[in-house]
């Protein structure tokens, strides 16, 4: 009976994941998705435990996977998610991992499926766990120049050794395979810079999603096939959005040269920095048109998004002032971090604008608030063929008349490049606490 029930009943499951992805490309209906993918799951785990043979075991896993996950979720902060999505690819990877070695052990020695498994997996276990370190602070050394010809080598030995292993597979080669793969993921991950860490997140999962899929095959289990497959290719798209939104190609933020700068200049030019009050700022924008805000990590760090909400409202009802919000495909750590901010203080979708949707609106723009937003504004992507971010599409805040920069100080962003654009005749700086800064000028808006 399962025999027969089995495809129909992991196709029915597959149904909601699919529904759910396709939901999650519009704002609206993402919360919807997000339920449609949780009920997926739920149907997945209650599938496992009537066909599993021991439904005691698993069980108790779902249950201690549920505690750990209910955990985290209500330890982690906003401004961590990306952190958090790093870690779960590893995990994803890592769990793909032993189920190879669960398989090898078993003298499972499959000469294609499992070694595969092996190596996509604990690449993407390494590789996600320096992704958290970088994102987390915890490596904050640059290994920019990290020389490429030793990821060619331990690459072309781990090619080698699939092939010995394929025509001789034995416990031995999985294991060269394994630490090779594992030293791969560290290598390759150590030297990305800060700039493309968003690309690197959503290729991660990309890799969690297709080794998914391919432990699917090892096991044989058809919705895991399905479901990595979707994870495997939506993250690729994704991947390649990103790469597109930056003006890079995927081997160049894998493979190519990352150069850097240092902040010695910002200090050579502080006598040009022009510095003003939340008051001035607030006169200046209750006498606005149009204002375009422009939201980054900063932003997050301060958890300023819903002063911002009652900014643009008293902006809009009291003064009415046509506010606009401006995303960058990279802002913040990952792709749509900035986003998920704006919706959680519940800002409407038909405010919040794409970079090719609104970039040509900031020359009619009165004033750009910029709110801890550094390297997407960075006039040296245009302008300085040495720089790391040299071709990324940037917004074009300096185009306003005025552009107000909240920033704690002149440093740089995740990069560690200077921004011209804090020197800028138009700039105006207000140094301190985004949310801090931004609840004065509210404040002064409503008297």
């Amino acid at each position: 009976m399962s025999e027969t029930l089995n495809p129909l009943i992991n196709l029915g499951i597959s149904c909601f994941f699919i529904l759910s992805l396709r939901g999650l490309t519009f704002p609206r209906s993402a919360y919807r998705s997000n339920l449609l993918s949780m009920i997926g799951m739920s149907l997945t785990l209650l599938w496992m435990l009537i066909y599993c043979t021991h439904p005691f075991l698993v069980l108790c896993a779902i249950i201690l996977g549920m505690i750990i996950g209910i955990f985290v979720s209500q330890k982690v902060k906003m401004t961590d998610l990306p952190q958090t999505v790093a870690i779960l690819n590893g995990c994803g990877g890592l769990s793909a991992f032993l189920i190879s070695t669960c398989a090898i052990l078993e003298e499972n020695l499959d000469i294609l499926d499992t070694p595969i498994s092996a190596v996509i997996g604990i690449f993407t276990f390494s590789g996600s766990i320096i992704a958290f370190a970088k994102l987390q602070g915890l490596i904050k050394k640059n290994f920019g120049n990290l020389n490429q010809l030793l990821n060619l080598l331990i690459f072309i030995i781990l090619l080698l050794t699939l092939i010995e292993y394929a025509l001789h597979p034995d416990i031995q080669g999985f294991l060269i395979i394994s630490v090779l793969a594992l030293l791969l993921g560290l290598t390759v991950t150590l030297r990305i810079g800060g700039a493309d860490m968003p690309i690197v997140i959503s290729l991660l999962n990309a890799c969690s999603g297709l080794d998914s899929a391919t432990i699917g095959f090892v096991i044989n289990n058809q919705l895991l096939i399905i479901t990595g497959a979707l994870i495997g290719v939506s993250g690729s798209i994704l991947s390649f959005i990103m790469c597109k939104a930056m003006n890079r190609s995927l081997l160049t933020v894998l493979f190519g040269t990352t150069s850097t700068h240092t902040e010695t200049d910002s200090y050579d030019r502080k006598h040009l920095v022009k510095t003003g009050t939340p008051t001035e700022a607030a006169f200046m924008m209750e006498n606005a048109r149009k204002i375009i805000i422009v939201p980054g990590y900063g932003m997050a760090v301060a958890q300023a998004q819903h002063i911002l909400r009652q900014l643009s409202d008293i902006l809009i009802n009291k003064y009415k002032v046509d506010v606009k919000f401006a995303i960058h495909p990279v802002a913040g750590r990952m792709p749509g971090h900035m986003n998920v901010l704006l919706a959680e203080a519940d800002i409407p979708y038909e405010n919040v604008f794409s970079l090719t949707d609104i970039n040509n609106e900031f020359s009619s723009a009165d004033i750009a608030y910029v709110i801890g937003a550094n390297d997407i504004t960075n006039p040296l992507a245009k302008t300085d063929n040495s720089s790391a971010i040299f071709g990324m599409p940037i917004l074009n805040v300096s185009q306003a008349k005025t552009v107000f920069v909240v920033k704690r100080s002149l440093a740089g962003g995740y990069t560690g490049l200077d921004n011209p654009l804090f020197y800028a005749d138009n700039t105006i700086m207000l140094f301190g606490d985004a949310q801090k800064i931004t609840a004065e000028i509210v404040k002064t808006l409503e008297h």
